[in-house]
């Protein structure tokens, strides 16, 4: 396996995992709140979209890195000095 996928399956593993914990916390704490059974909703709502979240960046994150670069090199940082 090349240097470069091997990149890109642990960038979508660890950012993927990342954004799936918040995201679904954050979800779950907006529709019950700190409930009793919150881990328990937490866990199932991270458990159901960890799996798509991984699949999503595998698949998007090469089109918007993309889109990234082309934006900035299409708008130039522009330095002010005052």
């Amino acid at each position: 396996m090349s240097d470069a996928i091997r990149l890109r399956i642990t960038f979508a593993f660890f950012m993927s995992l990342l954004m799936t914990v918040l995201m679904s916390m954050w979800v779950t704490w907006l529709n019950i709140g700190f409930h009793p059974d919150f881990l328990a909703r937490w866990r199932h709502a991270f458990v159901a979209a960890w799996p798509v979240a991984f699949f999503a960046v595998m698949l998007f994150a090469p089109k918007v890195n993309g889109l990234s670069q082309r934006l900035l090199r299409r708008f130039p940082r522009r330095d002010t000095k005052v």
